[in-house]
């Protein structure tokens, strides 16, 4: 990966690559998330419109960067991660940061069925899709985990299989 220098000092590059995160010689996509993940931490979880906005300035400068650039999916391109571990945390508590940043990268790299279908769309909206769709299979997870273990709701599975905790 050669990170743009000219495209850098753009607007459209300084927010694509979130102010040179991705930049990162070693796992830009990494560096991204974490940037997203103290972003969090100090700010609490952020509010649909905010995930919006990151999402549709993102898609247009993501779009514009990689046109630019002459390449489809640039590894330094990183606001995508920023909206897609804000999806997986929208709505949850801080104590969910760390799990998610996890639970997301994983995501992220395995790109399991729909996620990696999501790539296929074109420009700037392909770039960002995935890992939104990404971010809202973690969430999905981290609810999904937090009412089974933390709700008590796993002695309502075990006694419908006949087994008591």
């Amino acid at each position: 990966m050669s990170v743009r220098k000219e495209h850098l000092s753009t607007w459209y590059g300084v927010i694509a690559t979130v102010f040179g995160a991705g930049a990162f010689p070693k796992m830009p996509g990494t560096a991204g998330t974490a940037v997203a993940l103290i972003v969090f931490l100090l700010t609490g979880a952020p509010g649909m419109f905010t995930i919006l906005a990151v999402a549709a300035i993102g898609a247009i400068a993501a779009g514009r960067y990689a046109k630019e650039a002459g390449a489809e999916d640039p590894g330094e391109v990183v606001i995508d991660e920023v909206a897609g571990y804000f999806v997986s945390v929208w709505g949850l508590g801080p104590d969910f940061a760390v799990v998610a940043f996890f639970l997301f990268r994983i995501v992220d790299i395995i790109k399991p069925f729909p996620v990696r279908s999501m790539e296929k769309l074109p420009g700037g909206i392909g770039i960002m899709a995935d890992d939104i769709c990404g971010g809202i299979m973690v969430n999905a997870m981290l609810r999904g985990l937090h009412w089974l273990f933390f709700s008590g709701e796993i002695s309502a599975v075990f006694k419908y299989f006949g087994m008591e905790v």
